[in-house]
């Protein structure tokens, strides 16, 4: 019998050769068995080679007495000038590994041709090939990894010649950019005396927690130069991002996304956790936009983490030095990060600060939000040499007044290098952060129904620079019932009603966010007037808020709403949206069909509830690559008490509680955000998707409206009378219908798309051909919204004959 047939079938991969290697293979062994010379060596070496370390093969009791005519072969082999390649490589340590699992115990014989063919690739291959087999050998075989790891240490160390590049690729290795990155631009840093010691020492941050030893060892390392590199290097972190990977192993060929490599992910670990020796002002922020880079999923968003090992140990430093000033980029973690353990982590060490402050954690949050240096007003103003920079919460953004009085939006030449810009600019960064958390965070307390004393709303709210000017348009209430917009007087905050009624509450007095839920028709009526007769913007929909009550369908399904099951959605698009809002869990794709891999669910808990929304997906496996889904169908809600784990019917799905029993604005709230999903990720909105699924591309481009369009009907109904052009406009039961010159329109007010009077044709607009929409005031921000859409589509229309883009005039004469 040949190597081959002898060789165990198991290990499909040492069986992976071409036919000419099989047949020489074939040659080789009729030569050996004959005692005759070996024909067709010269030929290839590489393949004789491979012979040859299989030829060490023992049987499957293994031993350790080889043939000495097959160690005279190995030896040659050693020996020789081969030009080996990195698949032979590959495949010479997998024989050897297989033979020394196998019980072959001359471990010198077993890996001679393997470290001889190995020295002949360059350092990356080297570590390629070896990268996971030294801490295989290291925690699974400790004898072969005692008789070896000299000779693997020599092999994957570069020559001093190689330089500090070099000497710092032998700790950190080069398997992704940036540890490329470290070595060709910090290597001189890197590797200088004062830093290689604790360089090395940061490559031991290997456990999952970091202990008192290893910290202490570093504090004993650590020097000024180092302290330096820590805050570069980690920065770097937060502004690197990603990559797509190629690879190509045997014939196989495949593509990963790499934000970090675990080695070099390790080191910088290491980095992460010398934070907590450093009692530096930049510490706090630069690990919390570490935990944020690396705690958020591609692109920013998603369940899962780009370093969930990175990510978690930053919020570990953070839990080890407390204080209150560790809230604010905890919190903004809360909001961005969707992936279960790090906000686990998270709401643990927020809780942990709120105890020793002796506070919850929601009221830790809203002691602890920074003021920037902010005025009352909401402005902080610097001198620099002769300039005055302003940062302002609105917008917000920097402006410059030069010495004439002039204000300008771009830094003036001779103060474009000044240390205090690049401070008012690190602080610019840092309030746009901000700014979105505590616009969600006041969000979140209306739709869990959050309530405090007065006295702390006016200290933690009205009063502060960066959360007042949301909290200021926002409608609070009393918990005797009346309600009302904060205005100023000179004896401090009172509550003003759309009538001009006011009520000043007693510091004591419990108020909440007004939700329409609980109040009549006609009051709510009266508030959205309100803001739009008072030019009152809202940071979200309040007044305007959209309420889902139980309808008479799910009375009858009873324990599940399939009022938003059947959309078909840009997969992506609604679970980002959805993590925004709190939802997780979602993970559908075109794998494992049997085990459900095309199935899932968002979950969102809410005021002691849990929601669970099913989704499965739809599209083409083969233009999806076989991969995480482009589009996906909505299924049925059903909801769950948190403390309860839920059951399921025979049909798979979730067995939850009566919706009767939900409480009402808890449904109304889920049922918004699914409400947001559809109006946000349907392909109704996307005419190319009319072919692929037709019927429902009409039935919810042109169909009955939503809860959200209909609030968008009353809001425009509001409107128009403002609009340049109402003589132009009319609101009908779906439609906004707009008069041109050259044709009558009809934008449908759930999905924007556009029909043309007298035959229904359809027209096709990108949204973007802005007419005069963005003058227009909404008394909600929107981010681009739906109503905005609309709304430029309807200036551009009236206005027919002045388009010029020809993608839409070629449209209008058909």
């Amino acid at each position: 019998m040949g190597v081959l047939a002898e060789f165990p079938r198991a290990y499909g991969n040492v069986h992976n050769l071409d036919q000419p290697a099989v047949d020489a293979f074939a040659r080789f062994d009729a030569a050996f068995a004959a005692g005759d010379g070996l024909p067709g060596v010269e030929e290839d070496l590489r393949i004789f080679g491979r012979w040859a370390q299989m030829r060490l093969n023992l049987g499957p009791d293994g031993g350790h007495h080889h043939d000495e005519r097959v160690l005279s072969l190995t030896r040659l082999v050693a020996d020789a000038d081969i030009p080996w390649q990195v698949a032979d490589v590959r495949h010479l340590w997998l024989v050897a590994d297989v033979l020394m699992a196998s019980k072959h115990t001359d471990y010198a014989e077993l890996y001679r041709v393997p470290l001889a063919a190995i020295r002949r690739l360059d350092y990356i291959a080297r570590r390629s090939i070896l990268g996971d087999k030294l801490d295989w050998l290291r925690r699974n075989h400790p004898v072969v990894w005692d008789a070896l790891h000299e000779q693997l240490a020599e092999v994957l160390t570069e020559p001093a010649e190689h330089g500090p590049a070099g000497a710092v690729r032998n700790v950190v290795w080069d398997c992704d950019d940036f540890a490329r990155h470290l070595a060709e631009t910090y290597g001189p840093r890197l590797s200088a005396p004062e830093v290689m010691p604790i360089l090395h020492h940061w490559n031991t941050a290997r456990s999952s927690k970091l202990s008192g030893r290893w910290l202490k060892t570093a504090a004993n390392l650590l020097t000024p130069q180092a302290v330096a590199l820590v805050r570069e290097i980690l920065t770097l972190v937060t502004a690197h991002r990603e990559q797509r990977v190629s690879h190509r192993v045997d014939g196989y060929e495949w593509t990963t996304i790499v934000f970090l490599h675990e080695r070099t992910a390790v080191p910088v670990r290491g980095m992460v956790w010398t934070c907590a020796l450093l009692d530096e002002p930049w510490v706090v922020p630069l690990l919390g936009d570490v935990a944020l880079t690396c705690g958020t999923g591609i692109g920013g968003s998603g369940p899962n983490s780009r370093s969930e090992m990175l990510a978690n140990a930053a919020v570990h430093v953070l839990a080890r030095r407390g204080g209150l000033d560790t809230v604010a980029p905890l919190a903004r973690l809360q909001v961005k990060v969707r992936k279960k353990t790090v906000l686990t982590n998270v709401a643990r060490t927020l809780d942990a600060v709120a105890t020793a402050a002796g506070l919850g954690r929601e009221q830790l949050l809203d002691r602890t939000v920074p003021d920037f240096g902010l005025g009352p007003d909401g402005v902080r103003e610097e001198r620099i040499g002769d300039h005055r920079v302003r940062l302002g919460v609105d917008g917000p953004a920097l402006l410059f007044v030069n010495g004439a009085g002039k204000t300008v939006k771009t830094a003036p030449q001779a103060i474009r290098k000044d240390p205090a810009l690049a401070e008012l600019r690190s602080t610019l960064k840092e309030l746009k952060q901000v700014l979105p958390a505590e616009r969600f965070r006041l969000e979140r307390a209306l739709a869990e129904e959050r309530t405090w004393r007065w006295d702390e709303v006016t200290a933690f709210f009205l009063d502060h620079p960066v959360t007042g000017p949301y909290a200021r348009t926002l409608i609070w209430q009393t918990s005797q019932g009346p309600a009302g917009i904060p205005v100023h007087t000179a004896d401090g905050w009172e509550l003003t009603d759309p009538w001009g009624r006011s009520v000043r509450p007693d510091p004591g007095s419990q108020v909440r966010l007004w939700h329409p839920i609980r109040e009549s028709a006609a009051d709510v009526q009266a508030w959205r007037d309100h803001l739009l007769e008072h030019g009152i913007r809202q940071p979200y929909k309040q007044a305007f808020r959209e309420v889902y009550l139980l309808t008479p369908a799910e009375e009858r399904t009873g324990t599940f709403s399939e009022r938003f099951t059947g959309h078909v959605l840009r997969y992506g698009q609604a679970k980002a949206l959805l993590n925004q809002r709190g939802w997780t869990g979602l993970s559908i794709g075109h794998w494992d069909y049997e085990c459900g891999g095309d199935q899932g669910e968002a979950v969102k808990h809410l005021s002691g509830w849990r929601a669970h929304w099913g989704m499965n997906v739809t599209g083409d496996p083969e233009a999806d690559q076989w991969g995480t889904a482009s589009f996906c169908r909505s299924d049925r809600i059903a909801f769950h008490r948190a403390e309860n784990a839920p059951g399921r019917y025979d049909d798979g799905h979730h067995a939850g509680v009566p919706l009767a029993e939900v409480p009402p604005l808890v449904l109304s709230e889920v049922l918004r955000d699914a409400d947001l999903a559809v109006g946000v990720a349907s392909i109704g909105l996307d005419p190319r998707r009319v072919t692929e699924h037709e019927d429902y591309w009409h039935s919810y481009g042109f169909g009955e409206l939503t809860e959200t369009a209909r609030t968008r009907r009353d809001a425009l109904a509001r409107l128009l009378p403002r609009l340049k052009i109402a003589d132009r406009a009319e609101l009908t039961d779906r439609f906004l219908r707009v008069r041109g010159d050259l044709r009558t329109y009809r934008i449908h007010l759930g999905s924007g798309n556009i029909l043309m009077e007298p035959n229904d044709a359809y027209l096709c607009i990108v949204p973007g051909h802005d007419r005069g929409a963005a003058s227009v005031f909404l008394p909600f921000e929107e981010d681009g919204g739906m109503l905005s859409v609309i709304l430029s589509k309807a200036f551009l229309l009236a206005g027919d004959t002045a388009i010029t883009d020809p993608s839409i005039t070629r449209q209008l004469h058909l």
